[in-house]
């Protein structure tokens, strides 16, 4: 384990000077009173092995530290389901049985954590762990900050980059958690929307250079002689950013959620959810240098995944099979499934839907 976890994380997690990792959050919240927290996970470097992971209540867990498996140990309270990549502890997103779903997004260049110090392995939990170690604690956002304040959060190779995480309960409530020059700092985000660096303060500031945006079509206007007309629907966005940066990821994303209509229902919400995160599919190629692409990764955004935390469903999609699929928590007995992982696609192909015409 001591030399397999640096050069896997090595090659998976080195982004602080290569913009290929780009996560897309949004937060909805239905008429019948659910929540819908959904994101994207982009990778471009490589096809990601990614799982979903379900894990029982009472199981034995424990992190990983650059030494080993020897960090923090704990026994799952809650049980829950988790999407992981490239190894099962390495969560990225997920939910527990108490609808309190977690996910981490890149945050390379403004993140620092507390130094690893190996006579401090006990109370050591890797940020890759972190997602799993809140789901399987905690039932609220107050319950997350006081386990995360008994722990020390530590990269498990110093020379991949940091992430941030948002929290998310089925009442709506969500808050985001940066950890910088060594000290955590929770944010409440009643807009519901993440993407990467610079920080969620920045970001929301960020958000008063596009004060100009409305939905709908701008009104024609004289400019001196001319008269000012509208070449087609949807004028009122003009100026909204369409690169993917973290910053004009962040700004398209709140407008789009925030100009959406409220859903009668979750699940209709979280069709929703996805269609807006179509936005943010990022197309190989973009990310990579000239003939860099590799032709055998469909897209960089690796996979999609909406979490209704008032039903306690989560919904994924992939870059092999855009169908949607769908975990039911509720449907799960936490007491006597079995600890164990599942790749989300068996098939690496994207299903094609024969009509027959006669």
């Amino acid at each position: 384990m001591k030399s397999k976890i640096p050069a896997l994380l090595a090659g998976i997690c080195i982004f602080s000077q290569i913009p290929s990792y780009a996560c897309t959050g949004i937060t909805l919240k239905s008429k019948d009173g659910a929540t819908v927290a959904a994101r994207t996970i982009e990778w471009a470097e490589s096809v990601m092995y990614s799982m979903y992971v379900v894990v029982p209540r009472n199981c034995h867990l424990q992190s990983l530290t650059p030494t080993g498996m020897n960090g923090v140990k704990f026994t799952s309270k809650y049980g829950f389901v988790s999407l992981a990549v490239e190894q099962k502890e390495f969560m990225v997103e997920g939910m527990n049985e108490k609808g309190l779903s977690a996910g981490l997004f890149y945050f390379p260049n403004y993140g620092k954590y507390q130094e690893y110090d190996q006579s401090l392995n006990g109370e050591s939990l890797a940020d890759f762990q972190l997602v799993g170690y809140v789901l399987s604690q905690c039932a609220t956002i107050d319950e997350v900050k006081e386990a995360l304040s008994k722990v020390r959060v530590i990269n498990i190779d110093p020379r991949s980059s940091t992430v941030h995480w948002r929290f998310t309960e089925p009442g709506g409530r969500q808050v985001v958690l940066e950890i910088t020059e060594g000290t955590m700092h929770f944010y409440e985000n009643p807009l519901g929307v993440l993407t990467n660096s610079p920080g969620l303060q920045w970001h929301l500031t960020n958000l008063n250079n596009y004060i100009n945006l409305q939905p709908g079509t701008a009104a024609e206007h004289s400019f001196g002689p001319i008269t000012m007309k509208n070449f087609g629907h949807g004028s009122g966005m003009l100026g909204l950013p369409g690169d993917f940066t973290p910053p004009s990821r962040f700004v398209r994303a709140a407008f789009f959620q925030t100009t959406a209509p409220q859903q009668p229902t979750a699940q209709e919400s979280v069709f929703q959810a996805f269609h807006i995160l179509n936005n943010f599919d990022i197309p190989g190629g973009t990310e990579e240098a000239a003939g860099k692409a590799l032709a055998n990764l469909p897209s960089a955004t690796q996979f999609t995944v909406a979490c209704d935390t008032h039903n306690r469903m989560l919904y994924y999609r992939t870059m092999y099979n855009s169908n949607i699929r769908c975990i039911n928590l509720g449907a799960i007995d936490f007491n006597k499934v079995a600890y164990h992982a599942q790749p989300l696609d068996k098939v690496l192909s994207q299903p094609v839907e024969m009509i027959d015409v006669k």
